[in-house]
């Protein structure tokens, strides 16, 4: 059939199971545009306040449905409005399709009106990029597209389409998805299999590698049956459910003191999904030096991360579902109780804990507590980045497979509000709970405009300590209290703000009131803003200080200013 690239770019999606896309209209997207107005009763089209958070919006969408999120712009600034949404996904491996409109191919280098090399700026940012030079090649580039953001590692790619080739005509023929075929090496999975079982003390350390698999349930599986401990990257986070006597916590800078102990004390690490980033690490060279008598197994999608940060004794190269599952054809069920009796003995003598200054004084710890109690640690939540982001992963418990979206390896502030749209829009049964900062706040707080439009029922809770948390627990540990600019202390009444925007906002400011109101928002159906004030020197901990061994982490700050 004769369609223009606009229908054809709508037809290939619809081929790619998406029904749900995220962006943000202008000049070189018209033809396209126009094409979405005649397919509006296929696809939900989410109209952000920002380019960015349209991008993040793909991103949530993404990491919480196991779909790939999909995002429209314009071209010029609101193609490079896109590029900290795509180098977010890209740091932490999120399949997303990111397409934007270009001038005219016969405008193409000439310094025309909103036109920008959006491949040139991205390419170390995506997995892949296009731009679309003849509107024959579309379909097979969109179809591409897709493919390359799921196999194997995956990763945002971006189309770059010029406004005339949206508007060309050419024959279209629709075409089955090509699938994705996994294989692994017999050998590589009897090397794993043969260290795992002379194992005396198996320490598990999974990531977003487990996650993006889908390979949540194996893992509790291959804990069980060698009878491990269990710790998370924040990538990883959700991988294992929080609650069970195996896991450990986070491993890394605000990881636990019993989940350094357990690696350092094991005989076996079996590394899964992680690349061993310098958060988990701390300090590499220690690292390795604390875990010199342990074996390694490394279990990983991407042959790239073998021995880039930690050398490891065994490499198995595959997707980790695939991998874990003919690895258990290769193991017996194995007992080891001396050694999970002293991971026992280490969670109850080194919880994780915060003392308040009074009884009615409102800490995180009890706050992310009584969420997760409500709403029977079935809500999705995504979090902006700073203290609260830690606070999160250590205090609320996960037990549900996707159920967290944070930015990891890049560290975007900005990226939750519009994750949780995304979030919400993927999950509508779901409740999606935004666990933020003030700092963070500020960069997004636009999109309330978006939840009130829609009528998305998300819950923006704001960790409000009046200043930048998480770079003011540095300056004192580590610039002598010279708190430089990183007291906010805006005088905004943040429920005149919420009003302004069209949704509800409530405050939260003593112990007593947090149940009630988390409750109500909880429960309300609509969407609202809950500004939680906090005490601006409630410090994260553990915290192992840049440079310093993953087995020192500071237990404790003496606030004295």
């Amino acid at each position: 059939m004769l369609l223009n690239g606009s229908q054809i770019l709508l037809e290939c999606l619809i081929e790619q199971g998406v029904d749900t896309v995220f962006g943000y209209p202008g000049g070189a997207v018209l033809n396209i545009y126009d094409a979405l107005y005649d397919y509006s009763d296929i696809f939900t089209h989410i109209l952000t306040s920002h380019e960015q958070n349209a991008g993040h919006a793909a991103d949530g969408y993404a990491r919480t449905t196991g779909k790939t999120g999909v995002v429209i712009a314009t071209s010029g600034p609101g193609a490079t409005n896109l590029v900290t949404a795509i180098a977010t996904a890209n740091m932490d491996s999120i399949p997303m399709v990111a397409i934007t409109g270009n001038v005219g191919t016969s405008l193409l280098g000439l310094d025309s009106f909103q036109e920008v090399d959006i491949t040139g700026i991205t390419m170390p940012v995506t997995k892949h990029n296009y731009i679309v030079k003849d509107v024959k090649d579309l379909a097979d580039i969109v179809r591409e597209a897709f493919f390359v953001a799921n196999d194997g590692r995956k990763g945002p790619v971006l189309i770059d389409i010029p406004k005339d080739i949206t508007g060309a005509v050419c024959e279209y023929e629709p075409k089955v998805p090509e699938g994705h075929s996994y294989s692994v090496n017999d050998a590589e999975i009897s090397a794993a299999a043969e260290v795992i079982a002379s194992a005396e003390r198996p320490f598990i350390f999974a990531g977003g590698g487990v996650v993006l698999s889908g390979a949540e349930g194996q893992l509790t599986e291959l804990a069980e049956m060698i009878d491990a401990p269990v710790s998370l990257s924040l990538m990883g986070m959700a991988a294992f459910d929080n609650a069970s006597h195996r896991y450990t916590g986070m491993l890394g800078m605000h990881g636990t003191k019993t989940s350094s102990l357990a690696l350092i004390n094991s005989d076996v690490i079996i590394a899964i999904g992680t690349r061993f980033s310098d958060r988990v690490t701390c300090n590499t060279e220690s690292f390795c030096n604390n875990i010199k008598n342990a074996k390694i197994v490394h279990i990983e999608i991407d042959p790239a991360e073998f021995d880039k940060n930690v050398k490891a004794d065994v490499h198995v190269q595959g997707d980790v579902k695939l991998v874990i599952s003919e690895l258990m054809k290769k193991l017996s069920a194995a007992a080891h109780p001396e050694w999970m009796a002293q991971i026992k003995e280490w969670k109850e003598t080194y919880p994780l804990r915060q003392v308040g200054m009074n009884e009615e004084s409102v800490l995180p710890q009890y706050v992310l507590e009584t969420l997760a109690d409500i709403t029977d640690r079935n809500a999705v939540i995504t979090t902006e980045v700073g203290q609260h982001q830690m606070w999160t992963a250590e205090y609320f418990s996960f037990k549900n497979p996707k159920s967290f979206a944070s930015s990891g390896g890049l560290g975007t502030m900005g990226y939750g509000l519009g994750a949780a749209i995304g979030a919400k829009v993927g999950n509508p049964d779901k409740t999606v709970v935004n666990i933020a900062g003030d700092g963070s706040f500020y960069m997004n707080m636009t999109e309330l405009s978006t939840l009130a439009k829609y009528n998305i029922p998300v819950i923006e809770l704001v960790f409000n300590n009046t200043v930048l948390g998480m770079v003011r627990q540095w300056q004192r540990l580590f610039y002598k209290a010279h708190f430089s600019q990183t007291t906010l202390a805006k005088p905004t009444d943040f429920e005149m703000l919420g009003k302004a925007f069209g949704i509800e906002a409530i405050t939260i400011s003593k112990k007593s009131e947090v149940r009630e109101k988390l409750e109500y928002a909880v429960s309300c159906g609509r969407p609202v803003l809950i500004n939680c004030l906090i005490d601006k020197d409630v410090n994260v901990l553990p915290m192992v200080p840049a440079g310093a061994s993953v087995a020192e982490p500071i237990l404790e700050i003496k606030v004295d200013c």
